[in-house]
């Protein structure tokens, strides 16, 4: 048996100690919604993939696909301009969970890992005090996971919360992870164009999974929502395990729990089926991108648009369930409950998903919901506001050091007085840059203010220009259909100087 008053034990301690004992002068400045710090309550990240503010009925869009999310509203903290770190799952995520943006970390290739200096970086070595767990549907957040996973007490398998996987080949050839699951693919599955490269394998394999999903067909009829095209799932199951978990874990624990919808394919269950298809909304129809349009026409987008918005409103109907569940049981008593995703998705501009050049608003902006301890009164918050800022801010309000790696500013309203200004926001895509060289292909966004700055550099569309940006302010003209950069000359030109230096800053560590 091992014995000694550790670390952790003298943090146990002192958590029962009366807050006023040990609270340093400044956060005794605070207020009354920091009283919560360092009383060593819980934290739950929940996270929905692919999950966009533009299309919530709660940021104002036309369809009614959160209703749930509208009823909780009246009890969490609201932030309505709050943007992700990256254009699609392996940069926002990362950003998200190291609280730095993709140019530090440099997990911006598709399906990689942080740079080696940031693998102890992350939330969970942060919160080496609380037990943490994590989960993901996602094979490129499950990436990170495993990187991060020597700082994860209790790492949940991300087939676990599959009905049927690939986990068996991964475990089998965990060595050869990466070329054992294309070969896999490549001989067992059909491709989109109706082959495999094994016929006889492919067949068994089929008739196999048909099997295991016969039992789903009639609550999914378009079929099971999956990743990758052979890991299937069904949320309701993954909200069930984390609604029968969340009592059972050690506290305080820190947990990561991320879902994969409302992420494409979109199929929602049956009673969500069809809702949104036949009615009389219309998107709006904006003009196709002058450069990075993939020539999708309005109404095969605006079809995309409706299946998308179904599958939101499950997703919204398994949050609440969720929530109900959190506050039945006691949870939300002693523990902060976040809501938000890793980015969103766009299906306008002939533009359809959202692994594209291009950072409009329904890539970039993303949910985010606080729900503090016992909260019973909302709040809305309109200050721009970042990924990086999220997990940077849980530190803080539960009596953490904010690690000196952390690119992130304390969200508002728990910001100190003494630390309160406008900060700029980043959202960086940078898909195809080499990793160790600098940023020479990649688009960025800078938010300051009302204002929103998009800079495109290196991409082979824009020819002899090289580069190409546009203003728009984003509080008049949320649907950005005005390109302000030719008549506020001077407005853009300062954003632009300011964007450029930064640039230059973070590339200086990675020019030879």
């Amino acid at each position: 048996m091992k014995h000694g008053f550790g670390r952790r034990d003298f943090l146990k301690l002192a958590g029962m100690v009366p807050l006023g004992l040990l609270a340093p002068p400044l956060l005794k400045t605070i207020g009354a919604s920091q009283l919560m710090q360092g009383e060593r309550k819980n934290v739950l990240v929940i996270l929905f993939d692919s999950f966009s503010a533009y299309d919530i009925s709660l940021y104002g869009y036309g369809r009614e696909t959160t209703p749930n999310l509208d009823r909780l509203a009246k009890r969490a903290n609201v932030y309505y301009n709050h943007f992700s770190g990256g254009n699609y799952t392996t940069p926002g995520t990362a950003s998200l969970l190291t609280m730095s943006h993709p140019w530090s970390h440099r997990a911006f290739r598709f399906g990689a890992e942080v740079r080696d200096s940031y693998a102890a970086k992350s939330i969970f070595h942060a919160f080496d005090d609380y037990h943490r767990m994590g989960y993901t549907h996602n094979p490129l957040a499950n990436t990170l996971l495993q990187q991060f996973q020597r700082d994860i007490d209790e790492y949940v398998p991300m087939e676990s919360l599959f009905i049927s996987n690939d986990g068996l080949i991964r475990k089998i050839f965990s060595g050869d992870e990466d070329i054992a699951t294309v070969s896999w693919s490549r001989d067992m599955k059909r491709s989109e164009y109706g082959y495999s490269y094994s016929l006889f394998l492919n067949h068994l394999y089929e008739e196999y999974q048909q099997r295991k999903l016969a039992s789903y067909k009639n609550l999914y009829p378009n079929g099971l929502p999956n990743t990758n095209g052979g890991n299937f799932y069904a949320l309701e199951e993954g909200i069930d395990w984390l609604r029968e978990h969340v009592t059972d874990l050690p506290q305080p624990f820190f947990a990561y729990v991320h879902y994969h919808p409302p992420h494409f394919p979109y199929k929602p269950r049956i009673e969500f089926n069809n809702i949104f298809l036949k009615d009389n909304f219309k998107p709006l129809d904006k003009p196709q991108d002058e450069f990075f349009s993939e020539g999708n026409a309005y109404e095969t987008l605006s079809n995309a648009r409706a299946y998308y918005n179904e599958f939101i409103l499950n997703v919204d109907s398994e949050f609440g369930r969720l929530f109900d569940t959190l506050e039945s049981t006691g949870v939300l008593e002693n523990s902060w409950v976040v809501l938000t995703s890793d980015h969103g998705e766009m299906q306008e501009r002939g533009i359809s998903g959202h692994v594209t050049p291009t950072l409009y608003q329904p890539i970039v902006r993303v949910p985010l919901m606080i729900f503090e301890p016992g909260q019973q009164t909302g709040r809305e918050i309109h200050t721009p506001t970042a990924a990086v800022d999220l997990m940077t801010t849980m530190l803080h309000v539960t009596g953490h050091k904010i690690p000196d790696w952390s690119e992130g500013a304390i969200l508002p309203p728990y910001t100190p007085q003494i630390l309160q200004k406008e900060n700029a926001v980043y959202t960086v895509q940078a898909r195809r840059n080499n990793v160790e060289l600098p940023l020479t292909e990649a688009t960025i966004i800078q938010v300051l203010g009302n204002y929103k700055l998009i800079y495109y550099l290196g991409y082979e569309q824009l020819g002899s220009l090289g580069e190409r940006y546009q203003l728009f302010d984003i509080k008049s003209d949320p649907e950005e259909l005005t390109d302000l950069s030719a008549t506020k000359k001077e407005t853009a030109a300062e954003l632009l100087n300011m964007l450029k230096s930064k640039l230059r800053e973070v590339n200086e560590p990675f020019h030879g």
